[in-house]
């Protein structure tokens, strides 16, 4: 019998080792969908002014209250609204509203479910914002066949003050995008080449592209522009026209 209760104790102690290191996997591995939604902005609507193109919403996040800007929908106050990406502006006036904002934030998108804003994870990766004048992640899988003569994105970083007063041609894939951003498409491409933050080109746009797309875009590079509120890009095309484009496989 003695021999018998020494066997029950192992199997007891491994079963509390294997709920301690689930735990620790818990806090430093693979988020589990608690701890994914934790990354989404939660904010509570306080009030809501229509504008023409763009819906306004005074609210409080964490008791502290917030203007928000959304491409024009319906919101009610005392709604329950989640966002993940956004890009604050000081100083912003609205001709439409004839309102000027000390600070604002522009969402791409909003959603009454947590975790249903998300963009694919190859294009986040862990990183919750947007246009802080950081790229986005390099994404490895990014591989695209230049012909001769065709230009590369570390190429138009390494001669970014000959970009800026000559138009260029650039052909990568999108790795990320957020829709009607202050009246504008922020388009983030990719194609393999480039070092530190020299692999990834960011775009505004009219053009509407999605995730995987292999885009073709015209337009000058602006340099050192800083959209305020330590929004800064040091290299970035604005108003590029899309020439060409093959959609991705769904």
């Amino acid at each position: 019998m003695r021999m018998d209760k020494k066997w029950v104790k192992i199997p007891l102690i491994l079963i509390i080792a294997g709920l301690m290191l689930a735990c620790n996997g818990n806090r430093k591995g693979t988020p589990d969908q608690a701890q994914n939604e934790s990354v989404f902005n939660m904010i509570k609507v306080s009030e809501v002014i229509q504008g023409n193109t763009y819906t306004y919403i005074s609210a409080k996040e964490d008791s502290k209250e917030k203007w928000i800007a959304i491409a024009k929908q319906n919101v009610n106050p005392g709604e329950v609204l989640y966002f993940f990406d956004a890009l604050p502006m000081q100083n912003f006036h609205s001709k439409e509203i004839d309102k000027t904002f000390e600070l604002i934030y522009f969402v791409s998108k909003i959603s009454r479910t947590p975790g249903t804003t998300s963009t694919p994870a190859s294009t986040n990766r862990g990183n919750p914002a947007t246009h802080q004048g950081k790229v986005s992640p390099n994404v490895e899988e990014v591989n695209i066949n230049k012909v001769e003569g065709e230009l590369t994105i570390a190429e138009v970083f390494a001669q970014k003050e000959k970009f800026s007063s000559k138009e260029f041609e650039i052909r990568g894939v999108v790795v990320k995008v957020n829709n009607r951003v202050m009246g504008k498409n922020w388009v983030h491409i990719q194609d393999g080449t480039g070092v530190g933050g020299s692999f990834d080109l960011t775009i505004t746009t009219q053009a509407n592209v999605k995730v995987g797309d292999v885009v073709t875009f015209n337009g000058k590079l602006t340099l050192e522009k800083d959209f305020g509120a330590g929004y800064f890009y040091a290299v970035i095309m604005e108003d590029g026209t899309l020439k060409n484009k093959q959609v991705a496989e769904i």
